[in-house]
C-alpha cells in the first residue's frame, strides 16, 4: 500500500513540475510560446491534468486561468497523497513494533 501510495505521489510531483515549467518557458518566450517546441511538449504532456481541471472549474473560468487551477489541484492532491503516507507508514510501524 505504502508503494502505490508513493507512486501517486511521485506521478503528482512529476505533473507539478511540469505544470511549474510550462508556466515558466511562457514567460521567457515574451508571447511566442506557441512556437516553441519545449512549450508544445509540456502542454502535450500537462493536457490530461489540464483537461480535468477544466471539466471541475465552473464556465466563468477563463481557459488562461485553468492551467493554474489544475497546479492548485495537483498540490491539494499531493497533501492528502503526503499525508496518506505518512498514516499508511505509521499503521506499518505500530503493526512491525
Amino acid at each position: 500500500m505504502l508503494a502505490l501510495v508513493s507512486m501517486a505521489k511521485a506521478l503528482v510531483e512529476f505533473a507539478i513540475l511540469l505544470l511549474l515549467g510550462r508556466g515558466v518557458v511562457y514567460l521567457i518566450s515574451f508571447g511566442r510560446h506557441e512556437v516553441n517546441p519545449v512549450y508544445r511538449f509540456m502542454r502535450f504532456l500537462t493536457s490530461p491534468v489540464v483537461r480535468i481541471g477544466r471539466a471541475v472549474a465552473p464556465r466563468f473560468v477563463v481557459d488562461q486561468h485553468v492551467p493554474a487551477l489544475a497546479l492548485i489541484l495537483l498540490v491539494w492532491l499531493w497533501v492528502g497523497l503526503k499525508l496518506a503516507q505518512i498514516h499508511v507508514l505509521s499503521l506499518h510501524l505500530t503493526q512491525a513494533g
